[in-house]
């Protein structure tokens, strides 16, 4: 009862105030525009922070976002933040464990904005062309970069700078190499932008939920900057996802922004937080948007709108100097969670975090590079598939079973080796004349349909492999 009346009185009060900033979009034709089909088939991408947040690296908390929104225990969330790109924000808290290191470590006189010096020394070295290889390799149709996140450090060498720090950016032109490198392994390119949080123009710390939404800038030099800042990165990148964060102020035009885009990028895609409102259901966009952007989350079944399930390897999207191998998903865990996602109409943007000269943890390193030898010899299940009528099932033994489609071929995919040569899909009902193939391997299977259940036989031991792939050319 106390956590629903908390819960209550939270939503009335940011009610109120998100009342006053925004009335919901009317359906135009943004709303009518299909889906590009190469995000629909695309199911994987790298989601990079790197700023001079890497620099500190440090973060504490152990609770994503989403489990805070559960448990409305935002006040325990900002002071104790899981995420290192944080940092500014996390270190004007007074007694949180990045304000007690930034003392024990920095000094009080030390600014957070003196970490761009070691980063622009840092990143001299720095070869974009090999992190797009890397992520090749990984299986990654596309990349997402933070151009700027929410302490304002931009990442390209824009014609309008920082009004408040002088040479408040990345002395490479990270944006423009890193988008060439990426292209020029045939990847997609997206832009993240922190539209709706920039701690140089509003510096108080968010301390709780409700100053969570009022800590977005509302003066008009800031509305103008974000929309030059947009417009800008469109013109001079063309990236293919436009990915923005945290909403917008309350006069920003977010839709004549995403029009403009489109008639820039005619196949481009923009996510749903370049405009944020409050209601019933929680946090919705008020303007149009081409998928969703769950944070360290899943839909439990098959979403009909588009989504991106968004996360890094560990608690952190960015690199954490306290995180290690143990804080990583294994590499089974991201094959499972990435045929979750794709069963049920979703892509994973994962999050690879890179040290201030742009090294990636070799830990990080193995674990994408699995899942891209496992995506090698079962790709067809996954790039360019979609939902098939359901997406979960179990073998009669208790096996997890998710399913797409592709081409006419029904993939059933188990998320662990059986514990027999001989399993049992319930409910599986497939053409006496289909053929079933374990991928990876050249000769069919034996079958047979028992009423509504269907029963494969494999020939020998298993490989091994994170899930198993079959297909059904049903």
């Amino acid at each position: 009862m106390k956590n629903l009346i908390k819960f209550l009185c939270i939503f009335i009060l940011i009610s109120l105030f998100m009342a006053c900033q925004f009335s919901w979009a009317e359906d135009s034709d943004l709303d009518k525009r299909e889906l590009p089909a190469w995000y629909q088939d695309a199911k994987l991408g790298i989601f990079i922070h790197w700023g001079i947040y890497s620099v500190p690296a440090f973060a504490k908390g152990n609770i994503t976002f989403e489990e805070a929104t559960k448990t409305f225990a935002f006040d325990k969330w900002f002071s104790n933040n899981p995420y290192s790109a944080w940092y500014l924000n996390s270190m004007k808290i007074t007694g949180s464990p990045t304000y007690e290191y930034h003392l024990a470590t920095y000094g009080k006189d030390f600014p957070y904005e003196n970490f761009a010096i070691d980063f622009n020394k840092s990143i001299e070295n720095w070869d974009p062309n090999s992190w797009a290889i890397l992520f090749k390799e990984a299986g990654a149709k596309y990349v997402v970069l933070t151009t700027k996140h929410h302490d304002g450090f931009l990442l390209w060498h824009s014609k309008t700078p920082n009004p408040f720090i002088a040479g408040y950016h990345a002395s490479r032109n990270i944006v423009a190499e890193l988008t060439d490198a990426v292209r020029n392994q045939s990847m997609a390119m997206g832009l993240y932008y922190s539209s709706g949080l920039d701690w140089t123009f509003k510096t108080e710390p968010i301390t709780d939920i409700m100053s969570f939404f009022t800590n977005i800038p509302q003066q008009q030099e800031y509305i103008k900057y974000i929309d030059t800042h947009w417009r800008e990165l469109i013109q001079l990148f063309k990236p293919e996802i436009l990915w923005a964060d945290i909403g917008s102020p309350n006069d920003f035009d977010a839709e004549s922004m995403i029009k403009y885009y489109y008639d820039i990028v005619p196949k481009g895609v923009v996510n749903d937080r370049h405009k944020n409102m409050l209601t019933a259901q929680g946090i919705v966009s008020a303007v149009h948007y081409d998928f969703l952007t769950p944070e360290y989350t899943v839909f439990p079944n098959i979403n009909q709108k588009k989504w991106e399930s968004t996360r890094g390897i560990g608690l952190d999207f960015s690199y954490n100097k306290f995180e290690d191998e143990k804080d990583y998903l294994s590499v089974n865990e991201l094959v499972d969670m990435l045929v979750d996602i794709v069963s049920k109409n979703g892509n994973l943007l994962l999050g690879v975090a890179p040290r201030p000269d742009g090294s990636i943890p070799e830990a990080q390193i193995q674990r994408i590079l699995g899942l891209g030898a496992w995506l090698k010899i079962n790709g067809e299940a996954i790039y360019g598939s979609r939902c098939w009528e359901r997406a979960e099932g179990k073998t009669l033994d208790g096996i997890p079973v998710r399913f797409t489609q592709n081409n006419s071929n029904l993939y059933v995919i188990l998320l662990e080796k059986p514990k027999n040569l001989s399993i049992i899909i319930p409910k599986l009902t497939i053409d006496p004349k289909s053929k079933i193939y374990l991928l990876g391997k050249d000769e069919k299977l034996l079958w047979k349909q028992e009423g509504e259940d269907l029963s494969i036989q494999f020939p020998d031991v298993y490989p091994e492999s994170e899930a198993y792939v079959l297909r059904v050319n049903y």
